[in-house]
């Protein structure tokens, strides 16, 4: 839960976060929206204590953050962003990070739980395949496979999509957004997204605007209410003007 929190960067010109406060149940998953600029990647930095609040509390099951051992924390938490890290080395340690009380049989189930296991026996050298700096041998969807496999290795008791299926390849989008699915499922998750489609589905959704959080409720609720999310709502779907 977040409480009255309230944070700015370095020399911001307005807070990141401006008295912020909600709650994440266990099992929820909770959407977070907004507009450009709105802090949704702060909420994830600061529950990762990338950063620490200004002003506030946040807390994990009535616990501050602050007061548990950073390496407990993030091992927590599964974080998948859009701008996925892969390192140069092969597709196993890709997926445990050199973790090796993660065992073989885990990493292979995890991947193809999550639909990688076809693309990862597809390459030359399965899972002793090397990725290349950054992946570079994968395409963007492949990619995001592997790391959404990485993060099922690991088991978290939260999950964090932060932006993570805003770039993917479209002949992948199907794929990816089973993983996303099977990943969460029974899991307590946090979807920070761009793309309203991948939220719909969520148990509340936060709506932030400049720090601030300005609508909460399910994805009707919202749309009824005729505010801010209807707002972005209709600037994604609404049918593009005529060319004739």
């Amino acid at each position: 839960s977040f409480e009255s929190v309230t944070f700015g960067y370095e020399g911001g010109r307005r807070p990141a976060l401006q008295e912020l406060t909600f709650t994440l149940n266990a099992g929820e998953t909770l959407g977070v929206v907004g507009p450009s600029g709105a802090g949704k990647s702060t909420v994830v930095w600061l529950l990762m204590r990338f950063y620490d609040p200004q002003r506030g509390e946040i807390l994990l099951d009535g616990t501050p953050v602050r007061n548990i051992p950073q390496r407990e924390l993030r091992r927590s938490i599964g974080l998948v962003l859009q701008d996925i890290f892969l390192f140069s080395d092969d597709v196993r340690y890709n997926i445990r990070l050199g973790n090796l009380g993660i065992p073989e049989k885990r990493i292979r189930e995890a991947a193809h739980e999550v639909g990688a296991g076809p693309l990862i026996e597809r390459l030359p050298e399965g899972y002793n395949q090397p990725l290349g700096e950054r992946g570079k041998s994968l395409s963007v969807g492949e990619r995001q496979l592997i790391s959404f496999a990485r993060a099922l290795a690991f088991d978290p008791r939260i999950l964090i999509l932060d932006e993570a299926t805003s770039s993917v390849d479209s002949e992948l989008e199907a794929r990816i957004d089973e993983a996303t699915a099977r990943l969460m499922e029974g899991r307590t998750s946090l979807v920070i997204a761009h793309r309203l489609s991948t939220i719909k589905e969520s148990d509340r959704i936060l709506v932030l605007h400049r720090g601030e959080l300005k609508e909460e409720g399910s994805h009707e609720e919202l749309l009824a209410e005729g505010g801010l999310y209807a707002r972005l709502h209709e600037l994604q779907f609404s049918p593009l003007p005529s060319s004739t």
